[in-house]
């Protein structure tokens, strides 16, 4: 049997650290647009509206945590969403917004 050498101090820390990373807008704005299928670099930027340095920063960065994958099609890559549990964290983020949004844009604390 394969013992969890996680300590819950350090899942806290974990979970943190993919909260900020979901925080950041370019990124969360990259998730969202991959909820509707996959997309090429150069449709991000079109639907993100950053620069194509900046969106594939991004990629590579939610790629090496494990959010998005890559499909290399020719000279193309096509990324989409890694895993379903991506797409229902997302889609409860939007359903808590729907419940509670006007709230969190009102709050003081969150700048």
């Amino acid at each position: 049997m394969v013992m969890n050498t996680t300590t819950p101090t350090n899942d806290v820390e974990i979970a943190a650290k993919l909260f900020r990373g979901l925080g950041d807008r370019t990124r969360l704005a990259l998730l969202l647009a991959l909820l509707d299928g996959e997309r090429r670099v150069t449709d991000l930027v079109d639907q993100v509206g950053t620069s194509q340095a900046n969106v594939s920063n991004h990629l590579s960065c939610l790629r090496e945590c494990g959010l998005i994958a890559a499909r290399p099609e020719g000279r193309q890559t096509f990324y989409r969403v890694a895993t379903d549990e991506v797409e229902t964290l997302l889609r409860a983020a939007e359903g808590l917004l729907a419940e509670t949004g006007d709230s969190i844009e009102l709050c003081k604390r969150y700048r």
